[in-house]
């Protein structure tokens, strides 16, 4: 399939940078949403970052401005139905991919592909939902999506070789690396990494070290750039409790991807992280 035209339902934070990265590429993006706020603020999203990237000269303005016209948006969802590649970038919530892909399936042209951005949801179950499960497919792209490169291609039982390999082409056009998991809870990224962050705050939890201390243990023992507790207000926290229960509950009740206390109640208070002002740090 050639795909020209994409669809981006749901305009947060996801949504807006699939859609960045989609027109850089040169597709035509339709970017819905419920909200008309929502839109807004993708769009000037998109806007600012664009411009960013015309200060550090890694685009001209000509470049941002046709980039930025290759995205329309609108708060009727049927606004995509006619293209060729559908993503849906909603929050990650069961019950709502569920009616959100039993609706793409009745307004989607026949050969459109219907893709998630889940981060840890069944394939399977969300394909089994629509009248074309062999042209659903995982797509899960990483936050902050204009910088990174990785994009989880996800299988689900019936995806059909061709939805693949559509699928897998238009990431690798958006200037991503790909990589293919089975369908399993969390995948391979959040497979590894919600453990990884789980089990910081119940170090926290048990009293073991301070927010800092795990940060810098972590940063400065691991190499990598960014401690687990500041990476989990990144992401928010209400999140990766989500993650952490579908890994729980898809993996049999194995205690080892329990979600840690402290975690759940930080979400109950509202600490979600940057978003809120407030999580494992205050900003």
């Amino acid at each position: 399939m050639d795909i020209s035209a994409i669809g981006v339902v749901g305009a947060g934070q996801m949504g807006n940078g699939i859609a960045h990265v989609a027109a850089a590429a040169g597709f035509d993006v339709t970017l819905t949403d419920i909200s008309p706020d929502a839109l807004e603020r993708a769009r000037a999203t998109i806007e600012k970052n664009l411009g960013r990237m015309v200060r550090k000269e890694r685009i001209d303005e000509a470049q941002a401005a046709a980039t930025l016209a290759r995205v329309t948006t609108s708060t009727d969802t049927e606004a995509v139905a006619g293209s060729q590649l559908i993503i849906e970038a909603a929050t990650e919530n069961v019950d709502l991919k569920f009616k959100i892909f039993e609706g793409l399936s009745r307004v989607a042209g026949p050969d459109a592909i219907l893709a998630t951005n889940t981060s840890s949801i069944s394939i399977t179950a969300i394909a089994a939902k629509t009248e074309r499960p062999d042209q659903v497919i995982g797509m899960h792209f990483m936050n902050p999506v204009p910088v990174m490169k990785l994009v989880e291609i996800i299988r689900g039982l019936a995806t059909s070789d061709e939805t693949y390999e559509a699928v897998n082409t238009a990431a690798e056009k958006m200037g991503k690396t790909t990589v293919l998991s089975r369908d399993i809870p969390g995948f391979i990224v959040n497979r590894v990494l919600m453990p990884y962050i789980n089990e910081a705050a119940q170090t926290l939890y048990e009293g073991i070290a301070s927010v800092e201390d795990i940060d810098t243990a972590m940063k400065l023992g691991t190499n990598v750039p960014m401690g687990p507790l500041t990476l989990a207000d990144f992401i928010g926290l209400d999140t990766c409790l989500a993650i952490m229960e579908v890994l729980h509950e898809g993996m049999g009740g194995d205690s080892k991807y329990r979600p840690s206390p402290l975690l759940r109640k930080y979400v109950e208070a509202g600490w979600l992280g940057r978003k809120t002002g407030r999580g494992f740090y205050t900003y």
